[in-house]
């Protein structure tokens, strides 16, 4: 006799329920990026997904955008976490992490249109998402830890500020994406390719770790 097919392992409940909530996450983030929070609409959501199972897991539009901003820092956070930081100098870390966020970002143009969408409503409702400082506080965290290093290896200066340094890392970054069609339309140059993100990538690294480097 012929051996008896295996059957596929069934999903546990949490496993559905998580895989249920990401495609209606999915279809939601390019609705709430494409049109914001006030011009999305849960029946065109819904059209693609089911509003059954949209009402089943959220409470509503502003929970599901809540949803869509809280997995798209969360994401983010969780690439850095990624970067290799151990290895190497200081500077190397450094740059390793800049070029990261800057192809992280053109590779995730939703992250930027949900960010400026929200600052539009003043962070509403970042601020009712409890544990997003919290989760943003990683990156702090990294640079801090290479903040110490460089100091100790004696190629960074005193006094730098984590916080400020993933600013300006988070500002040059969102700049090539942000405002890609304005700056490509006023100067002729492509943006978005991959020769164009690679020299970005490089040039803001450099930018950055001759502002943190020391000076003697």
């Amino acid at each position: 006799m012929p051996p008896k097919s295996e059957k596929p392992p069934r999903r546990s409940h949490a496993e559905a329920r998580e895989q249920a909530i990401n495609q209606i996450i999915d279809i939601a983030t390019g609705e709430f990026v494409e049109k914001g929070l006030a011009g999305a609409r849960i029946d065109e959501i819904a059209g693609k997904a089911t509003k059954r199972k949209i009402y089943y897991y959220f409470e509503g539009k502003d929970e599901l955008y809540r949803a869509v901003l809280e997995r798209a820092y969360k994401r983010v956070r969780e690439s850095e976490s990624s970067v290799d930081i151990e290895t190497g100098s200081a500077v190397d870390a450094l740059r390793r992490l800049i070029e990261h966020d800057v192809r992280y970002h053109s590779q995730h143009p939703e992250l930027v249109r949900l960010v400026m969408n929200e600052n539009i409503h003043r962070a509403e409702h970042l601020k009712q998402i409890s544990e997003l400082p919290q989760g943003n506080r990683k990156v702090i965290d990294i640079l801090t830890r290479i903040i110490a290093r460089g100091e100790a290896e004696g190629s960074f200066r005193a006094g730098i500020d984590p916080v400020e340094l993933h600013m300006n890392i988070t500002a040059l970054s969102f700049y090539n994406v942000s405002n890609q069609f304005t700056f490509s339309h006023n100067f002729g140059i492509d943006m978005s390719s991959t020769d164009a993100i690679e020299r970005r990538a490089s040039q803001v690294a450099d930018i950055i770790i001759a502002w943190v480097s020391r000076k003697d």
